[in-house]
């Protein structure tokens, strides 16, 4: 190659590059970009995008023909709030050498939303990623067959799941919470609607993160939500969706993802509620229905889950996960004035605490598994008395070790799954823990975390995507 064949070549790159330079410093290469604002991604994290839901829009009938039965599961923990069922239906202790029978299993949308059962229906809040709606799915608890579902448009995108809550049931009504806090009122049997409510729109509520958890509750007709937003709890005719009393919220605390539980003490009956901030207790009836009978910020962690336990003597236990472990309340009444202050307070290394789920009252102890921050006992099942959640009555060993799955009580059996699907029975005991079988029931299952429920023998548990029915009937 010739000297002025490089020169060439040389003046010739470095024309290039000097049209290349001129032609990046004159040109936007954001041009094409749009800003990222709040809630333009249909969250509505922060409130700053509210989207606009017809709530209950949609209605598809599928069948008609069920059998009728006699029990139900009514609400989150079961009518009465504490996981434990009345049922004198008799339940097996130990599975067949086949297996479990497992009488239907149903795909949803990926969620941990349990079922509520009403005399041979059972009905499951779940949402559609392909048609982006929120659906309360109706199926016959015998053979699963489709009823009919009721829902409406609104989008939500996966973190963790969509889905999270359970249906509130009565003869007349369910109510239930979509993952981005909207209320939905239904005639029980056929899916009529009757409100709906858009709890972010009405009261600026902060979308819990991992969207709500909170399971609404039906105190003789009527419906009982805690906002979190301008006003902290509310009250709903359940027959006309009119607002019978709101209770204000001075202090700004936000929605959790901890429930309502009625508790009756010191001759009131009150709704007693965790929030984002701290806890409380509201009138449930009389003049002053809605008001604020004590609360107290000293229980203030920002992930809540497990509801409030609250015993015969007015002590209240409350646990959470992230760390926050546990905390003993003493609620007091004296001349019809109500007070309220923390009698111990601990890691969950040292005592009882649960990460997601809420303990078990019963006999007078107190049941749960521990988180995987509980030290040596992490995971395990164990046993305390109330008088000093502290000390360990009994646990279930470092080999029988659970998940942040449902447990709960029947039959004087203790059912517990695991993570992965499998499904432990045990003897409830105030002495040692004694286990009466196991078995795998959903296969390949992943965070089988969703509340039972139980009817006529009948139980009802899921995984992320996947619901079954087993019958437990011996």
């Amino acid at each position: 190659m010739t000297k002025r064949t490089i020169n060439i070549i040389l003046s010739s790159v470095g024309v290039l590059g000097f049209v290349a330079l001129l032609w990046w410093m004159n040109t936007d290469p954001t041009r094409e970009f749009t800003v990222n604002l709040e809630g333009a991604d249909n969250r509505g994290e922060g409130n700053a995008f509210v989207q606009e839901v017809n709530i209950g829009e949609h209605f598809e009938e599928y069948a008609s023909d069920y059998k009728e039965l006699s029990e139900t599961w009514t609400n989150f923990r079961g009518a009465d709030y504490d996981n434990i069922s009345k049922s004198p239906v008799k339940l097996l202790d130990k599975f067949p050498a086949e297996g479990p029978k497992i009488l239907w299993s149903v795909e949803l949308g990926e969620g941990h939303s349990g079922a509520a059962i009403y005399k041979g229906l059972a009905y499951v809040m779940d949402y559609d990623e392909e048609e982006r709606a929120d659906k309360l799915r109706c199926f016959s608890l015998i053979d699963g067959k489709e009823q009919w579902s009721r829902g409406y448009d609104v989008t939500v995108k996966r973190n963790h799941g969509m889905s999270r809550t359970i249906p509130a049931i009565t003869e007349d009504y369910i109510v239930t919470i979509g993952p981005k806090c909207h209320v939905m009122c239904l005639d029980r049997e056929t899916g009529d609607f009757r409100w709906g409510l858009d709890i972010v729109k009405e009261y600026g509520t902060e979308i819990p993160f991992w969207y709500t958890g909170q399971c609404p509750i039906i105190d003789n007709g009527v419906a009982i939500l805690a906002a979190g937003g301008s006003e902290m709890m509310l009250a709903v005719d359940c027959a006309t969706g009119e607002k019978l009393w709101e209770t204000p919220n001075p202090h700004g605390w936000q929605m959790s993802h901890s429930s309502i539980v009625p508790f009756t003490f010191g001759g009131r009956k009150m709704y007693v509620y965790s929030a984002i901030g701290g806890m409380l207790g509201v009138a449930a009836d009389g003049p002053d229905a809605g008001s604020v009978l004590w609360e107290t910020n000293t229980w203030n962690h920002s992930v809540v889950a497990p509801s409030p336990v609250c015993l015969p003597d007015g002590k209240i236990f409350m646990t959470a996960g992230y760390g926050a472990g546990s905390m003993v309340l003493q609620l007091s009444e004296s001349g019809g004035k109500f007070s309220i202050a923390p009698i111990d307070e601990y890691s969950p290394k040292d005592g009882l605490a649960c990460e997601q789920q809420t303990p078990i009252y019963w006999n007078g102890f107190l049941f749960g598994i521990l988180p995987k921050d509980g030290g040596a006992l992490r995971n395990q099942l164990v046993c305390v008395n109330p008088a000093d959640t502290k000390k360990v009555v009994w646990s279930s060993g470092k080999e029988t070790r659970f998940g942040l799955g449902p447990f709960f009580m029947a039959d004087n059996k203790l059912f517990i799954l695991n993570d992965d699907g499998t499904l432990t029975i045990a003897r409830p005991s105030t002495k040692e823990y004694i286990q009466l079988d196991q078995v795998k029931v959903i296969e390949d299952a992943h965070d089988a975390w969703a509340p039972f429920a139980l009817a006529d023998g009948y139980l009802l548990m899921r995984d992320s995507k996947t619901m079954v029915c087993i019958d437990l009937n011996i």
